[in-house]
């Protein structure tokens, strides 16, 4: 029998090194147009926080989740992750996690302005922003994922 010494000396199985591979960060990814895409989603949705953190309370539950659903999509995206899940249709989760963050935002934003607060105002400015990235993305995701017959023509 082998003590903890001796197994922690072995260099590991090969099925365990394949399953720690699975969270290996793809570097590339942060600078290609999807991962600065949504680079640039996160850091508006964590400003556009601070914003109502600092003026409407109320709000700051929306930009919050928004938040860990876009870093959530970054890390599954960034690690590869998503390739093990293969019964979900990725582009149209992504998709929708646009379109709904379009309608939360927009919504909020609104909403917030109403105060006439600084950081009120500085969150519709950035929320302004940040739907037509998340149009942008959207719109992206629809062209080359959902609807590539489309764009080809006959």
């Amino acid at each position: 029998m082998l003590s903890a010494r001796d197994r922690r000396d072995r260099p590991p199985e090969e099925g365990v090194v394949a399953e720690l591979q699975g969270f290996a960060v793809d570097k590339a990814f942060f600078t290609s147009h999807k991962g600065i895409l949504l680079e640039t989603e996160l850091a508006l949705t964590l400003i556009i926080f601070i914003c109502f953190t600092a003026s409407i309370s109320a709000y700051m539950a929306a930009a919050l989740l928004e938040f860990f659903i876009t870093l959530a999509f970054l890390f599954l995206y960034a690690t590869q992750y998503y390739q093990h899940f293969d019964r979900l249709n990725w582009p149209c989760l992504d998709f929708l996690r646009c379109v709904s963050a379009i309608i939360i935002f927009l919504v909020v934003s609104f909403a917030a302005v109403t105060s006439r607060d600084g950081a009120a105002i500085a969150a519709f400015v950035f929320g302004i922003i940040l739907v037509s990235i998340f149009a942008y993305d959207a719109l992206k995701i629809y062209r080359t994922e959902m609807a590539p017959g489309a764009i080809q023509g006959p």
